[in-house]
């Protein structure tokens, strides 16, 4: 099997892999009004680092989970270089059959992962969600938005960016992401878009800092994956109008 996108880039030495990079987490993050007393849940938590940024910032408690393996165990380093483990509890868990009592959370935070479902197994991730906070709890999202609707166009593009970082993907418009969330019991969310940042340049250097980006590009281009690196460059610069971030803050 080959390595996903953000599997390489991570181990390029890449901190940031979602789509809107920092700007779109920090969006989040000011919509999620955290505190030492705020349960948090982060689904699809990769190596840790929003979950570590978290408890510095907030004091917060958190369960964060990961369906893979690897990079719970990333994660579990992380945790414990920053001395946060009786913070953070990591978990091996699927979001599509989460293993909490209903209510369980004031805030779920999923970054990155649901563009990587098909829509029955987004529609049963949300509304694990929308189960296991509490009323009134906010579920804060940050995906890849599709900015085109005709069918044909969409198609190609979901078959050149699964090419691009060799795994399936499904992104979806504004107005299907939001019926996602309302279609499970939510309020309409409060929504921000924008250009993604995690392959661009500048994108790049605003979220990784000019250092580690160079790192970054002179690891990848110095690998054995160089293609992978190139094409992925080469699909997110040509499709970069179509292919925007979306965060979305939705109140149960």
């Amino acid at each position: 099997m080959r390595e996903a996108g953000h599997t390489f880039l991570a181990r390029m030495g890449k901190k940031r892999l979602r789509p809107g990079g920092k700007l779109a987490t920090e969006w989040l993050l000011d919509k999620g009004s955290f505190g030492p007393a705020t349960s948090v849940l982060e689904v699809a938590c990769n190596m840790g680092t929003t979950a570590i940024e978290l408890v510095r910032r907030f004091d917060c408690t958190i369960v964060a989970c990961d369906i893979d393996p690897a990079a719970l165990e990333k994660a579990e380093k992380n945790v414990h270089s920053a001395k946060l483990a009786e913070k953070i509890t990591l978990l091996h868990a699927d979001a599509t059959s989460l293993p909490f009592e209903n209510a369980s959370f004031d805030v779920v935070l999923n970054e990155a992962m649901l563009t990587m479902l098909p829509l029955s197994r987004k529609e049963k991730a949300v509304s694990e969600y929308f189960r296991v906070l509490k009323p009134g709890g906010l579920l804060l999202t940050h995906d890849v938005l599709l900015t085109v609707s005709d069918p044909e166009e969409q198609r190609r593009i979901y078959s050149e960016l699964s090419g691009a970082i060799n795994s399936p993907v499904v992104p979806l418009t504004r107005e299907k992401w939001e019926g996602l969330f309302t279609g499970a019991g939510f309020a309409s969310p409060e929504s921000l878009t924008g250009p993604m940042s995690l392959m661009s340049l500048s994108g790049m250097i605003y979220d990784e800092g000019l250092c580690n980006t160079i790192r970054v590009i002179f690891r990848s281009l110095a690998s054995a994956d160089r293609k992978m690196f190139l094409n992925m460059r080469k699909v997110f610069s040509q499709r970069a109008s179509q292919l925007w971030f979306i965060a979305a803050c939705s109140r149960k």
